[in-house]
């Protein structure tokens, strides 16, 4: 978070494939020299376990890091909703769980999904397609595609994107606060469990 707080705002574009998806050694090496190869600053979360295969990221670590150096920072851990909220947060490249894309959309933070598995694929496609918050680069992991994109997202159509996440952010919002779709589902929901509960149990 000190790092984030030395940086321009919307400048630094913030990666984590989650707590479960790995990547192979190839596939991170793609990432890596794409991030490096789109001359954005970046701030990766690297778990310890994220490489297939391999303990420790250390096996590997000393030429990714080098690559770090003069944009990046690289952490085993982050508080993602708080990272998400910085203002120095222009861009999510993200495995689109759906925990992730809730969390980019309320902070209206654009995307660039790589999903792996489950909802992952209909998160991304939703985002990409029909949303239009970021992009679906599903089924590629090519540096040059990324490093492509990740200049897209943060510049060359960053005002598009960023128009839509405030958008999406502010219906979010709504929708979680009294009133709102979310926040009246949840009161039935809840109205519903105390109707199953027998009246002398109630307190």
């Amino acid at each position: 978070m000190s790092w984030l707080d030395t940086q321009p705002p919307k400048s630094v574009i913030y990666v984590s494939f989650g707590s479960v998806a790995g990547l192979t050694k190839d596939e991170l090496l793609e990432f890596w020299y794409g991030l490096v190869n789109s001359e954005q600053k970046f701030l990766w979360v690297m778990r310890p376990d994220l490489i297939i295969g391999q303990e420790r990221k250390d096996e590997i670590s000393v030429e990714s890091e080098q690559g770090t150096k003069a944009r990046g920072y690289m952490a085993d851990w982050v508080p993602q909703e708080r990272v998400l909220a910085h203002r120095a947060i222009g861009g999510f490249l993200t495995h689109s769980g759906w925990n992730s894309t809730l969390e980019s959309i309320v902070e209206g933070v654009p995307m660039i999904c790589w999903p792996r598995f489950a909802d992952q694929q209909v998160n991304s496609r939703f985002v990409g397609e029909v949303w239009k918050m970021g992009l679906d680069i599903k089924d590629t992991c090519d540096r040059d595609i990324i490093a492509k994109s990740i200049r897209d997202l943060m510049e060359k159509r960053n005002g598009e994107f960023s128009q839509r996440t405030e958008h999406m952010a502010s219906l979010a919002k709504k929708a979680v606060n009294e009133g709102g779709s979310s926040y009246i589902n949840l009161d039935r929901l809840i109205q519903d469990i105390r109707t199953m509960i027998p009246p002398h149990k109630q307190t």
